[in-house]
């Protein structure tokens, strides 16, 4: 509703002194004020002031009451007479609450084991107990007025030891419930001295009704039976704030590894939303029903709309629905929750800091109405001079404090409704926005919607009747499912899909019905729902593609998906910050690493697919993205191979003298979707145990580029180019790989090995181990050869080829028929062995088209025959590229690649003096 914008608070003394809590602390405890040293409290400042008040007489539960209105003095002057950052205020109240716990709990137990005996679990070992602080105590966000949202979890079931011969002996769930009383008693109660905070156990397992403290495992067993939806965004910002001492316990990992799974899905968890809609309605409705005959009720800065609660709930969502993947989106704070949706193109950059400005602003004046009277409210107060100085203490006009807080909230308003897809986008306008958006019409009948479909449409859905997953689904996701073919059938009718596209979207949900959340995304996201559809259009390939690894398809909701490119430092980038957080939550195991390099690996080929089917990248643009993409994946995969490896060596400086040479598509940057990696593993250190720790390396290597696991692969590795091919050592000395390839002793490399070497390429390693690889490279590529015998032992290279690839007659194919891409291919590794000696633009690995475009620049072939051969190359793998995206064969009839046929064989007679037998 609109507020008064009356300028009539006092101009005189501080601002602070307005605030009547103010004034009542400092009438109260004006004596006690200097006990807190001066500037921002800290843990250690407040516990030294809370040794003070012991020292004085007051027993535990005063001093900490004490304490806190000392702490609240303080940060009501920091505040508002001096302009404290919002952290200045909230990490104190948050460290106050640690502090008060921390004794707290201490002091409970104490007594209790002196009358009981400690409890003790199945193995007779000392039992923890943890307090687990949930909300904006666990994110360490307190408010000036929060109460603290606590859930009491203790290690194990048991008994405790008693005291001598038996006596006071009582079960662990009874010792502990009177732990949480006697916690509640010196932080909750209130007292002359007010209380410490107001304690809220109902996000406790079963609400209310529940026990007071459970055990980890009634809690795990909860979480998994019993969990509800809105609960997962409750245990999002769970954290262990007492007591201190078991904090940094590795027990505390225990209850880590209940709460994550149970938050944090393994795949991309879209049903969330649903849940939050109905508790975002709940507390909407709540909000309503105070405010009704109270109309200045619907000011609420946390719970009306544009608050800080749809800020909370935009953030949350995100985290929740993607966090399981993407583990480094899993902090507990707002504004760091912000930044890091922003790093991962989730939020725009404007958005997360338009986000962070509206939390920042709207946290701020909750403060302020708190400090009025210490009361737990968040409703703007409805006084004139109130108002007047809650805006002077942000630096405003009445008029403009009122103008920025509904801008802020405003914005937020619109950001949720976008979030959860409301269908009209209400403005909000003096502190009132629109209402939530209207219920959706129910899902059509299966009977009815198969007769709004075309033909080929309807036969395929008509298959549904007797489906038996279909029959399987939940009413709420069958639903789903028929509003996606609802939709899909209107975008048929307007042309904004075809039908080849739709049906296949069929063959591509059935699989996946037993993961619901993928209906949810589609349903949840129509652009995502759009752009699958064209991809399912375009080719077959890509449907095969989102069967095997569906999570990609959340990566359609990029709105730079198509603009942008592959990016190496990025993306290893990210996987460093994921794995930073796999690590500091201690779930960084091998299981957890290979299917974090897995999801990232398939998001990338699934943009660079995307990008190419759409149009938007060239052939080459695509070999160079996923070449790119397989370096990077080595490079993190060797790194965090080698930190893994046991018994390793050189712990001194950490890095391993190894690197991995590219031969192939790999080292010819020409990789296409699902290409195996042809590469051979070198070392050079002198160390006695290298071989055998190298050979260890590799080993592990291979397993984790290989290893199926439950999110795929990612590679298969070929090998057979090392010195003595299969039969060869697996991982080689540089020297003896140097020495095979130079021609050096009994053991030398063959012809066609040196073929190989012409596109082989130094992939990682030290930047000694490159220059030392690249010499060796161009020494063999410019040995003296005799040309004649070259050419010789090329050609039944190349005959023996096509022996073991025979065309069918009347068919020409891309690759391997007389004027393929082989041809081309053999034709630019004899003009590079026999020829870079003399013409140094042929040494580099540029690849077949630009090396033919520089073998004719040099003269090595007639005018227009390197060109026209470099052309018709381009063009072939054009051909193969399309044909392979779209499970077709590369064999077509030969005439309609009949000019590219002839400008391959024209090379091959320029360079090698005859026609193909």
């Amino acid at each position: 509703m609109p507020m008064p914008c009356t300028e009539s608070v006092a101009d005189s003394g501080p601002l602070s002194h307005h605030s009547r809590f103010h004034q009542r602390l400092g009438r109260r405890y004006g004596a006690e004020l200097a006990l807190l040293a001066p500037g921002v409290p800290d843990h250690a400042a407040m516990d030294q002031a809370c040794e003070s008040l012991l020292a004085r007489g007051h027993d535990l539960g005063a001093a900490l009451r004490i304490l806190r209105q000392l702490v609240m003095h303080r940060l009501i002057t920091l505040d508002c007479d001096q302009g404290a950052v919002l952290s200045d205020i909230t990490l104190p109240v948050t460290a106050l609450a640690e502090l008060a716990l921390d004794r707290a709990c201490r002091a409970a137990r104490a007594e209790l084991d002196a009358r009981h005996g400690a409890p003790l679990g199945p193995q007779g070992q000392p039992v923890q107990l943890w307090v687990v602080g949930m909300g904006k105590l666990g994110a360490r966000e307190l408010n000036v007025s929060s109460d603290i949202d606590l859930v009491y979890v203790y290690e194990h079931d048991g008994e405790t030891a008693g005291l001598e011969g038996g006596r006071g002996r009582l079960s662990n769930h009874e010792y502990f419930a009177r732990a949480v009383k006697a916690i509640y008693a010196l932080v909750g109660e209130t007292t002359e001295h007010g209380f410490v905070f107001r304690v809220d156990l109902a996000l406790r397992p079963h609400g209310n009704s529940g026990p007071a403290a459970l055990s980890l495992s009634a809690l795990e067993d909860y979480l998994q039976v019993h969990g509800r939806e809105w609960e997962r965004f409750a245990w999002l910002k769970s954290r262990v704030v007492a007591p201190l001492d078991c904090i940094a316990t590795p027990n505390v990992q225990a209850l880590r590894g209940v709460v994550l799974p149970f938050v944090f899905r393994r795949y991309l968890d879209y049903a969330v939303f649903d849940a939050l809609r109905a508790l975002h309605h709940q507390i909407r409705d709540h909000a309503v029903q105070r405010s009704a005959g109270r109309p200045e009720r619907a000011n609420d800065v946390k719970l009306s709309r544009g608050g800080i609660r749809e800020i909370e709930f935009t953030v949350q969502l995100l985290q929740v629905v993607r966090g399981g993947q993407f583990p480094e989106l899993r902090c507990r704070p707002t504004l760091e929750a912000l930044e890091r949706l922003e790093r991962a193109g989730l939020m725009s950059r404007e958005t997360a800091a338009q986000l962070a400005a509206a939390y920042t602003f709207l946290r701020r004046v909750e403060h302020r109405i708190q400090y009025l009277d210490d009361q737990q409210t968040h409703v703007l107060p409805t006084r004139d001079e109130d108002l007047a100085w809650i805006a002077r203490t942000m630096g405003l006009s009445c008029c403009d404090f009122l103008r920025e807080l509904d801008a802020h909230r405003e914005l937020v308003a619109q950001e949720f409704d976008t979030l959860l897809g409301g269908a009209q986008h209400k403005r909000c306008g003096n502190g009132g926005c629109g209402k939530p958006r209207t219920a959706e019409a129910p899902a059509p009948e299966l009977e009815a919607l198969l007769e709004q479909l075309p033909p080929a449409l309807r036969e395929r859905v008509a298959e549904w009747r007797t489906h038996p997953r279909v029959q399987g689904l939940r009413d709420e996701a069958r639903a789903r499912l028929l509003r996606i073919v609802q939709r899909t059938a209107r975008w048929l009718a307007e042309g904004r899909v075809n039908e080849v596209a739709a049906v296949r979207l069929v063959g591509w949900l059935e699989p996946l019905l037993r993961r619901e959340s993928y209906l949810a995304l589609l349903l949840e996201r129509p652009l995502v729902h759009e752009r699958l559809l064209h991809l399912l259009g375009a080719a077959k390939w890509p449907a095969r593609y989102m069967l095997q690894h569906p999570g990609v398809i959340d990566e359609l909701a990029s709105e730079a998906l198509l603009s942008e490119r592959f990016v190496a430092a990025d993306f290893e980038h990210e996987l460093g910050l994921r794995l930073a957080a796999l690590q500091s939550t201690g779930e960084d195991d091998d299981e957890n690493l290979l299917d974090l390099l897995r999801r990232a690996h398939h998001a990338e080929i699934f943009r660079t697919l995307a990008r190419d089917v759409e149009g938007r990248i060239t052939v080459e643009q695509v070999a160079d993205d996923l070449s790119a993409l397989a370096d990077s994946v080595l490079r993190v995969t060797a790194q965090w191979c080698w930190g893994r490896l046991r018994n390793r060596h050189r712990t001194d400086d950490g890095q391993p003298q190894f690197a991995i040479i590219g031969y192939g598509k790999l080292g010819g940057k020409e990789l296409g979707y699902g290409s195996d990696l042809d590469i051979v593993f070198v070392f050079d250190d002198d160390d006695e145990r290298a071989p055998e720790v190298y050979a260890a390396f590799v080993r592990k290597l291979i397993n984790w580029l290989t290893v199926k696991t439950g999110e795929g692969d990612l590679f298969e590795i070929d090998t057979a180019l090392r010195p003595n091919g299969n039969s060869g050592l697996l991982v080689t000395s540089f020297k003896a790989y140097a020495d095979y390839q130079q021609q050096r002793g009994s053991n030398t490399a063959w012809t066609w090995e040196h073929q190989a070497m012409t596109r082989a390429r130094f992939v990682l390693g030290s930047e000694h181990l490159r220059a030392r690889f690249d010499a060796v490279r161009e020494a063999v590529i410019t040995a003296p050869r005799d040309r004649a015998a070259l050419r010789t032992e090329i050609i039944a290279m190349r005959e023996r080829m096509r022996a073991a690839h025979p065309v069918p007659a009347g068919l020409f194919d891309v690759k391997h028929s007389a004027g393929g891409m082989v041809d081309a291919e053999f034709a630019v590794q004899y003009l590079v062995l026999s020829q870079s000696a003399d013409h140094s633009a042929l040494q580099d690995n540029l690849g077949n088209i630009a090396l033919l475009q520089h073998a004719e620049s040099a003269g090595l072939l007639p005018i227009g025959v390197g060109r026209a051969a470099a052309d018709a190359y381009r063009t072939l793998r054009q051909v193969q590229h399309r044909a392979r995206l779209n499970e077709e064969p590369t064999r077509v009839p030969p005439e309609t690649l009949a000019a590219e046929r002839d400008a391959i064989l024209a090379l091959w007679r320029a360079v090698f003096g005859q026609e193909h037998s």
